[in-house]
């Protein structure tokens, strides 16, 4: 079957090859700086930042595709479906990361946010990079979850023509489901084949190539971005607050006590604590509050 597919592919991927031939990779494009390996740390460090800069307004230009998205995301969970980072490299490793932080942070249940790393979540640690051309892997790996046309599919790329991610989210179109992406070139072959694309030109990067640098630093506020405002948009966050934070050490929970405390006006820690303990969750304590008229 695999073999089948990968005819199949190599086929349709020449008419692509020449579609995109013309597309201009700006994160490919050389540094504007030279001779990095005479310069001093203070220049260096100055270069960086300096590039870090075009960050932010790079990712302001795309608002409102990111806007659009974060509503598609949050209609999809609001009716019981899924959203799946599907990704390679630095920018599938950053999206694990965010997804890892959402069940404590917001309570979240698992499965409702997920990624699919080429070759692998177990294999987070290891730079496979290599896997990020395999044309197959990315579909199977969502159809073991089942996806289906409920669910939502945000494909990673920053030169926005990873074979894993590109291949994947044909396959997801082919099948009725929803697809977004992240990408850092205008124009690419993964933008063309998504309902909702991001595209964040960052330009070229401080080492000529390394996208792991401002293609991968504004993926990661867009990551932030999106799980964040769905959270919020889904009542996960009342006022500021994370009250739906998830008791998991010393710290948190002590957030949680003077969050708590805050919110009903009270100055007995052991009280709000105890309440805290009882009920699993500051939500949940206010919740009751009303309810019970818990006092």
């Amino acid at each position: 079957m695999r073999i089948f597919a990968v005819l199949i592919f190599s086929i349709t991927q020449k008419n692509a090859i020449k579609k995109y031939r013309l597309m201009i990779k700006y994160t490919e494009q050389p540094s504007p700086y030279r001779n990095l390996e005479q310069k001093t740390v203070e220049e260096l460090t100055k270069g960086i930042i300096t590039e870090y800069k075009n960050i932010v307004p790079a990712i302001e230009n795309a608002i409102e595709q990111l806007n659009s998205l974060i509503e598609a995301v949050v209609g999809k969970l609001n009716t019981g479906g899924r959203a799946f980072y599907l990704g390679a490299g630095t920018g599938g490793r950053l999206a694990v990361l965010d997804v890892l932080e959402l069940p404590t942070t917001f309570g979240m249940e698992n499965g409702m946010f997920s990624a699919v790393l080429a070759g692998g979540m177990d294999k987070l640690i290891y730079a496979l990079e290599e896997k990020e051309d395999d044309i197959i892997e990315g579909w199977e790996m969502l159809t073991k979850n089942n996806i289906s046309k409920n669910d939502i599919v945000i494909g990673i790329s920053a030169s926005g023509t990873t074979p894993f991610v590109l291949h994947g989210l044909k396959k997801c179109r082919e099948n009725g489901i929803t697809t977004c992406c992240v990408v850092n070139n205008p124009d690419s072959p993964i933008a063309s084949v998504s309902d909702y694309p991001i595209e964040v030109i960052t330009g070229p990067e401080f080492i000529t190539g390394s996208t792991r640098m401002k293609a991968g630093t504004s993926q990661k506020i867009i990551f932030d971005i999106i799980s964040t405002t769905t959270m919020i948009r889904m009542g996960r966050v009342l006022d500021n607050k994370m009250i739906n934070v998830q008791l998991i050490n010393k710290k948190i929970t002590d957030r949680a006590v003077r969050m708590l405390m805050e919110m009903m006006h009270s100055n007995d820690y052991e009280k709000s604590q105890s309440l805290l303990y009882k009920y699993g969750s500051v939500k949940k304590v206010l919740d009751n509050i009303e309810q019970l008229n818990i006092s």
